[in-house]
């Protein structure tokens, strides 16, 4: 009896609770996916006016392929399991850059520049702090092939587009380059584990460790006073001239990261003469990843960055063929939830069509859909008028002919 009264409370939980869906995972209802799918299709056209080719990788891949690069840093938010034909380790995608790069490497293997763009659901084993959402429809585009900061503006461009076409305004670049203390480490002469540590308390911001740190560092004062400093070079353009007297005994790798980054925000200000620019030369995400310029979008009403990217030479190595590469990506549902507020409701010409027989109403429903209306035909029995179906016109015989009457018209 027992038993039986076990089994009777399982099935009468999963009854109750089978809408339910799993924490971080959620559905997309009409108004909104309608909106979402919008904004997908034109910013994927911009991205074609750019001359930007959409691809579509695979949803799941071998796990190898999807830690590779940027996939270091997401092996944890990577759901894998066990590949049932092959027995090989697989993964779902929590990344789809490095299965991009593997396109241009691998599959296109062009000596000139290549352009790519992607977008697709994505999943994580753990939401973002504050979006929650484990399951991020990403959005990107990819330059491979030129090494210079003129692809980094090209790309830093278009995501700024981007930005500006899904609504978004205010919008604040923060710029930053990971080469800055690649060769500070370097020349400190840094071992991996130490290099490890000292990236720890930078990205957390950690002053009083870091000292900590420097005291117990045997490296040169010059450089001990450089690393000290380091987080404190963050603000406007006056940050690359205080960076150039504070870092000024640093090596020539350095002076360059600098002189890069100020041409890159002069190009930008072109553009864009009214965008906010900052520097953080502390900022160092992806640091395991990128090996360039870094840079991030931010709005005052967002507490993280909505969009970010950077250069990532060299990703495509392990794919055959190492390239210089740069890019951006960015979660298109939270693009559109954000430029909803600038987004301007219009209701679609949606036309009721009674239920019938005549080879003339169905003749005229196929045309009007082929114009691309809207047409929804009554089903016998149904309930629901044109009204309550939010129709804006009904489909009416007049004489031998249908014609196509607004409701307002009917009042």
């Amino acid at each position: 009896m027992r038993g039986v009264l076990f089994e009777w409370d399982i099935q009468n939980m999963q009854q109750k609770d089978s809408w339910l869906l799993p924490d971080g995972i959620e559905e997309i209802l009409p108004e909104e996916a309608k909106h979402l799918e919008s904004l997908r299709r034109k910013i994927l056209d911009t991205f074609a006016c750019w001359g930007y080719e959409l691809v579509i990788p695979p949803f799941i891949d071998y796990l190898d392929s999807l830690l590779t690069g940027s996939g270091h840093d997401l092996e944890l938010q990577t759901f894998k399991l066990t590949d049932q034909i092959s027995g090989e380790m697989l993964g779902v995608r929590a990344d789809m850059t490095p299965q991009v790069a593997r396109i241009d490497a691998h599959n296109l293997n062009a000596e000139w520049p290549t352009r790519l763009c992607y977008t697709g659901t994505i999943l994580h084993t753990k939401g973002d702090p504050l979006e929650k959402t484990r399951s991020p429809m990403q959005i990107g585009a990819e330059l491979y092939g030129h090494a210079g900061k003129e692809s980094d503006v090209e790309v830093i461009r278009l995501m700024l587009e981007m930005l500006a076409m899904s609504g978004l305004q205010n919008v604040h670049l923060d710029l930053g380059h990971v080469g800055i203390y690649r060769a500070l480490s370097k020349q400190a002469g840094l071992d991996d584990a130490q290099e490890a540590e000292l990236f720890d308390v930078l990205q957390r911001k950690a002053r009083p460790e870091l000292q900590e740190l420097m005291a117990g560092y045997s490296i040169n004062d010059e450089l001990k006073t450089m690393f000290l400093k380091l987080p404190q070079l963050n603000g406007g353009k006056e940050t690359i001239a205080k960076a150039r007297a504070v870092l000024a005994t640093a090596n020539g790798e350095v002076k360059e990261a600098l002189a890069d980054l100020e041409a890159i925000a002069d190009k930008l200000a072109i553009s864009f003469p009214s965008l906010p620019i900052s520097f953080d030369l502390a900022e160092l995400r992806g640091y395991h990843y990128h090996t360039g310029v870094v840079f991030a979008a931010f709005v005052p009403s967002v507490g993280r960055e909505i969009a970010r990217g950077g250069r990532y030479d060299n990703i495509g190595a392990i794919f055959g063929r190492a390239r210089a590469a740069t890019g951006f990506s960015a979660d298109l549902k939270v693009l559109s939830a954000l430029g909803k507020a600038s987004y301007k409701k219009q209701q679609q010409a949606l036309i009721f069509a009674p239920y019938g027989d005549d080879t003339a109403l169905h003749e005229k429903i196929r045309d009007l859909r082929a114009e691309g209306l809207a047409v929804v035909q009554q089903l016998p029995g149904q309930t629901g008028t044109a009204q309550e179906l939010k129709c804006t016109a009904v489909l009416e015989q007049d004489h031998q002919n249908w014609v196509v009457r607004p409701l307002a018209s009917l009042e």
